[in-house]
């Protein structure tokens, strides 16, 4: 580095113009008188001594009498230390900068744009840790590895995970092992697809394939928006997966976290007449208050134009609950003209019945 520019960078490290150089200076010098140290810093002679004092004081340099006052550039350990405390809390500052750069909180911003994917991953694994309910990610192999703790925890916790992961189409499908242990039901695709995130109805992480010609990354912390997610994620991915795990109960009590898989599995037993109990956990649409309800499906509805549909694809899709001494309308994700929005169904039992249809026929989770 040329002298100029040493000068220049311990400047930008905290030293003064004339402290820069007076320092660069006894570096050459060795030990100098202050007259000559002002010759060769080419700093006027008045200010020499002020300079020296205040180099001695930060340890840079050591002065001393001897007919004249003369100062020594000290070993470097301490120049060198404060210089790379300096460099150390710069690049800390750096990394901070681009971290509030690139994840805007999001209690502040509904939705942000990054350009980052590990950023994306990284809020992906927040978003995680904090689940209560559901966990759905599209992943490719090497994706799963980095997410695999936090949807492990997760999944230990009572989160239904469902995870779909994806290869290249020349790639080996996942083992059942890879994914027991961290995820409810897993599926596979032999195609690139987007790194998907959607967690408790609220949060949503989204990054195109790194094949896309568009490279960005979407955070959502918003109902609405993750909402689009989810489907996104239900009916262009989770459809087309083949499923690879599963870890789906065949006896009661028998757990689901959406409505629509509920009603697509359940039908064989409302069509057979059979009396099913069920605990539903949501949130009560007109206080906005947490509500249990616990009684025997009455009737179900899925609905598109006045017409019965698929409950997967159904515009409207309703569990009505008998509990004795009301009827309650349930519905789910996004419900508006029901009683409550089910965030978790429990069938507890099922009577009046030959035999116990397995309400594993179907294992699609779709909202």
């Amino acid at each position: 580095m040329e002298t100029d520019a040493l000068i220049s960078t311990l400047e930008d490290a905290g030293l003064s113009p004339y402290q820069a150089a007076v320092y660069v200076a006894l570096l050459d010098l060795g030990t100098a008188s202050a007259t000559s140290v002002a010759d060769a810093s080419d700093i006027p002679n008045a200010r020499v001594y002020d300079v020296i004092d205040a180099l001695a004081e930060r340890e840079y340099i050591e002065k001393y009498e001897q007919g004249t006052l003369k100062a020594r550039a000290h070993s470097p350990a301490v120049v060198l230390d404060d210089l790379r405390d300096r460099a150390d809390r710069l690049e800390s500052a750096a990394d901070e900068i681009e971290d509030r750069w690139e994840q805007p909180p999001l209690e502040k911003s509904t939705a942000s744009i990054v350009k980052q994917f590990q950023t994306v991953i990284d809020r992906a694994q927040l978003f995680i840790e904090q689940a209560e309910t559901r966990v759905y990610v599209s992943v490719t192999p090497e994706q799963l590895e980095q997410l695999r703790e936090p949807l492990k925890r997760a999944h230990e916790r009572g989160v239904a995970v469902h995870v779909l992961v994806y290869t290249e189409s020349a790639g080996d499908p996942p083992t059942a092992e890879s994914v027991s242990g961290i995820c409810h039901e897993a599926r596979y695709r032999g195609l690139p697809a987007p790194f998907v995130a959607s967690v408790d109805r609220q949060s949503a992480c989204f990054s195109h394939h790194p094949d896309a010609v568009n490279q960005y990354g979407v955070l959502v912390n918003d109902e609405e928006y993750t909402f689009v997610f989810h489907w996104f994620f239900m009916t262009c991915l989770w459809a087309h997966g083949t499923p690879i795990y599963s870890e789906r109960q065949e006896t009661l009590p028998i757990e689901y976290v959406d409505i629509r898989q509920f009603i697509r599995e359940a039908r064989p037993l409302f069509e057979s007449e059979a009396t099913v109990t069920v605990r539903v956990e949501g949130t009560d649409l007109a206080t906005g208050e947490p509500r249990t309800v616990t009684g025997t499906v009455e009737g179900v509805q899925s609905v598109v134009g006045g017409e019965e549909s698929d409950p997967q694809i159904a515009g409207q899709v309703t569990l009505i609950v008998d509990t004795g001494h009301e009827r309650v309308r349930i519905g789910g994700w996004n419900a508006v003209v029901e009683d409550v929005e089910a965030t978790r169904i429990v069938v507890t039992d099922v009577a009046d019945v030959d035999s116990y249809p397995s309400l594993r026929a179907g294992t699609e989770p779709a909202e």
